[in-house]
């Protein structure tokens, strides 16, 4: 019986072992916590068990005063078994008290380095990975499977290891006063331990469904709240009020599904302690009138079936808990094992100059294969500055990316100052850029914070005002009423599209970068206001490669080479006047703009 409650035990700990291997650093990480845990839990279930003994003697002195005929004995015997049996529960209180302080605070600090882990390692994934994952995938990742994880190195290793303890010292108990007796209470784990082996499979799978179904709802309500005043414009409120219905009905049935399982253990655990119960009466009864066992021992027995009871009580929920936070790391380590294809293969700090080289570049987006550049080349010197037009689709975003790597090259290679783009330090290449992106995005945090964002260093004030003159959005922040401090909210969304432009150029520009990426910035702004912005930006230019992307032949036509895409291949190049005698693309692209 004992090999057979050992094997469940032991199936329950190490069934899809291969996921949780990971967590054996943070074990040894936390080593003094994890054995103080294991010594407290040992303790605390030696002194609960020793209350058995005590309510033996008691019981054996209740029973000899009944066969002597007194009807009276020393009260003091029974104030001493009292006092003992509550000494006993305070100490043993005391140790798990100190259990829960040990075993539950390390799984605590596990939860806080495996955030910090997965979200390192967030940190340093490419593009292709965001686009590939959905951003409520990856939340629903570092909370909620985390947090499932924290259950198994927290209350499931304490619960186990309390089991496991409390079987052995019982049956040592027990065993020494009678096997026979022992051997029938311990009957019905054989079945407990088939309805584990049974349940486990079937409470992973479904415990994998369950996260999945999760993902997808955190997904959609990521979405529905950050498209809200879109969804509002075309009225469609009900219409994702119906996919959250759906969302949720999917997760509802296959969560339901998941607790029916788990409740099965519950009531048959508690209809096999019962059957361990009546079986001590009955035959502890017969081995008492016999003279085997002393009439003590049966509720001594009593007493350590029902001690018993929690422990195995929980056994189910602790299977449930080991299979939910195994299918739960399978899913942290899927990512933690993708490694980014952009990989930063240089250490060294040094002065970028600003000379670009496109050298027979051609570029596939992995995710989707969609060739954004075929056979791309031109060379920008130092100072220089380049604009870069075409129609939709053509290309001229991916430059840029490519520049920053967020992707690398598919054929060709990109060369800065001579010097493969793949050689440099990723960190020395993005901290001398300043990108302007088609998207804007804003933290919801106030216009000051936004605009240094740009720099690593400890801004002065002064030098924030003025990168927001040379972005033409100063006198739009002054008159706010809290002015720099505004908060812009989620996104930027107390701000038009134009102050959003202008403030990210502001940020673009304020950390004096060596290279500056302007993707179509200033598309929502009036004609006016950006040939203010690109006077004041003419200062900042100085001596620094700039490359701006635009559909506007204003934004570009005082560039020192323009670049016309087509289809990701250049078309024409040159100057403004150059082009505009081609009479091609770019010339008729300047004549509906003329007119």
């Amino acid at each position: 019986m004992y090999n057979t409650l050992k094997a469940a035990l032991l199936y329950c700990y190490f069934c899809n072992v291969k996921h949780l291997k990971v967590l054996n650093p943070f074990f040894l990480k936390y080593k003094w916590h994890f054995a103080g845990g294991l010594i407290f839990v040992a303790l605390s279930t030696i002194f609960k068990i020793y209350q058995g003994v005590i309510v033996r003697e008691g019981s054996n002195k209740i029973m000899s005063i009944l066969e002597s005929g007194t009807g009276s004995g020393d009260s003091s015997l029974f104030i001493k078994h009292g006092i003992t049996l509550i000494v006993l529960a305070l100490i043993s209180g005391l140790f798990m008290f100190l259990m829960r302080q040990t075993i539950i605070v390390m799984s605590r600090h596990i939860e806080y380095d495996q955030k910090n882990q997965v979200y390192d390692h967030y940190q340093q994934m490419d593009a292709r990975f965001f686009k590939e994952h959905t951003t409520g995938d990856l939340m629903n990742r570092i909370s909620e499977d985390v947090g499932r994880v924290r259950m198994y190195t927290g209350p499931a290793i304490m619960y186990l290891a309390n089991t496991i303890v409390t079987t052995v010292t019982v049956l040592i108990f027990m065993l020494s006063i009678n096997v026979k007796l022992t051997l029938l209470v311990f009957l019905p784990l054989p079945v407990l331990s088939l309805l584990i082996y049974k349940v486990s499979d079937l409470i992973n799978k479904r415990s994998i469904k369950v996260q999945q179904e999760l993902s997808n709802l955190t997904t959609l309500s990521q979405e529905s709240f950050s498209a809200i005043r879109v969804i509002k414009a075309y009225a469609r409120e009900k219409y994702f009020t119906r996919q959250m219905h759906d969302k949720s009905e999917h997760y509802k049935r296959t969560a339901l599904d998941l607790a029916n399982t788990e409740a099965l253990f519950g009531p048959t655990m508690m209809l096999m302690i019962g059957m361990s119960v009546l079986i001590t009466v009955w035959y502890g009864g017969r081995l008492t009138i016999l003279g085997q066992v002393e009439a003590g021992n049966i509720p001594e027995f009593i007493v350590y079936v029902f001690y018993m009871t929690w422990p195995f009580a929980s056994l189910g929920w602790v299977t449930s808990l080991i299979q939910r936070a195994s299918a739960s790391q399978e899913r942290i380590n899927e990512f933690l094992n993708v490694k980014p294809d952009v990989k930063n293969n240089n250490a060294s700090n040094y002065e970028l100059l600003g000379d670009i080289e496109f050298r027979n570049v051609s570029f596939t987006y992995p995710e989707n294969n969609i060739t954004a550049l075929k056979n791309v080349s031109f060379k920008i010197k130092k100072g220089e500055t380049v604009g870069i037009t075409g129609g939709v689709g053509s290309g001229k975003s991916t430059i840029i990316t490519l520049l920053t790597r967020q992707y690398d090259v598919t054929s060709g290679e990109i060369l800065i100052d001579g010097k493969n783009i793949k050689e440099h330090n990723l960190d020395v290449l993005r901290k001398n850029t300043g990108v302007v992106p088609q998207e804007v995005f804003l933290f919801s945090d106030t216009i000051s914070n936004n605009i240094s964002f740009g720099t690593a260093e400890e801004t002065n004030f002064t030098v924030v005002e003025q990168a927001a003159k040379n972005a033409g959005v100063y006198d739009n922040i002054e008159s706010f009423p809290e002015k720099f401090q505004t908060m812009v909210g989620e996104r930027g969304v107390t701000l038009s599209g134009g102050q959003k432009q202008r403030v990210s150029i502001a940020r673009a520009i304020i950390g004096e970068p060596q290279l500056l990426l302007f993707d179509d910035c200033l598309s929502a702004v009036d004609v006016e206001t950006e040939e203010t912005i690109l006077g004041n930006l003419q200062n900042k230019m100085n001596n620094k490669t700039s490359i701006f992307i635009s559909h506007r032949i204003s934004t570009i036509r005082n560039s020192d080479l323009i670049i016309y895409l087509r289809d990701g291949q250049i078309s024409e190049m040159g100057s403004h006047e150059d082009l505009i005698q081609l009479k091609k693309d770019y010339y008729k692209l300047n004549q509906l703009q003329s007119n």
